[in-house]
């Protein structure tokens, strides 16, 4: 295998693994408490931010060295089933039995659980995991892996990493909320309950065909205005000091552009009928 093709490999890969460290991490039980004090499912949700980071640079990489091959975005989709399907789904497994079950584990939760919204929640996980697969081949096949990833089109179905980011950045603030001891006995549990709802929306999105724009190529591979500068260095500040929100906040205003963009289209071609 020549040399160029090794480096963004390498960068899937570490996608990969951070993956599956964000499914080890969420695992934990909920007592467990990691480095500067984060929780098991911090631990996954930053590790699952990190594998997404790598995915988005690991193309440019392969550019950058002149090595873009099909095995590269086949083995990419691989690593993105595990990072933003696999890992947010046992994320919400894991917020879910950390209420449901005595101490944290995810025995409740299961096709074989006791208490009928564990079957619930089990079974919104599977979809989850089933539609990212879905979201992921649809992708390989309309975008032809073999000519070489494109920046330069619109998503049909919310992209895996914007679904998974939805719903990794509401159980880290969760998580931060908790930290921060703003937690009560309904709002915690009403909070933490109405993730697998969103994971389902989110679910639905992937596999829809509702139009995504690809960020980068809209927001960062062209000239902006100076409005476009005056927001950005708006949301930066929101960000340092209100950071977890401030990233819930963007993930969740990505996935309704998708629907706020159908119900446009709808109102202008009912316009233009009258």
């Amino acid at each position: 295998m020549p040399p160029q093709i090794v480096w963004p490999l390498l960068f899937t890969l570490g996608n990969l693994v951070a993956g599956f460290a964000a499914i080890h991490y969420a695992t934990k039980s909920a007592e467990w408490v990691g480095p500067w004090g984060w929780s098991g499912l911090t631990m996954a949700g930053s590790l699952v931010f990190f594998g997404m980071f790598l995915d988005s640079i690991d193309g440019a990489v392969a550019r950058l060295t002149k090595s873009v091959t099909a095995l590269g975005a086949m083995l990419d989709s691989l690593a993105d089933l595990v990072t933003c399907g696999v890992a947010p789904a046992m994320m919400v497994l894991a917020l879910i039995g950390s209420y449901l079950g005595e101490d944290g584990h995810l025995t409740v939760l299961g096709p074989d659980a006791d208490m009928p919204w564990g079957k619930v929640v089990w079974a919104i996980a599977a979809v989850y995991v089933c539609c990212t697969a879905l979201r992921l081949a649809r992708f390989n096949v309309e975008t032809h892996p073999e000519e070489g990833p494109t920046d330069d089109i619109a998503f049909l179905g919310i992209p895996s990493p914007g679904a998974a980011g939805v719903v990794v950045a509401l159980i880290m603030l969760h998580q931060h909320l908790l930290a921060n001891g703003i937690d009560t006995i309904w709002i915690g549990q009403a909070y933490a309950f109405g993730v697998p709802i969103v994971a389902l929306c989110c679910a639905l999105a992937m596999v829809s065909n509702m139009p995504y724009e690809h960020f980068v190529s809209r927001y960062l591979g062209r000239p902006q205005t100076f409005r476009f500068l005056s927001v950005t260095v708006i949301i930066l500040f929101f960000g340092i000091w209100w950071f977890q929100e401030t990233v819930a906040f963007g993930f969740v205003w990505y996935a309704l552009t998708g629907p706020i963009e159908v119900i446009k289209k709808r109102r202008q071609a009912r316009e233009e009928l009258q």
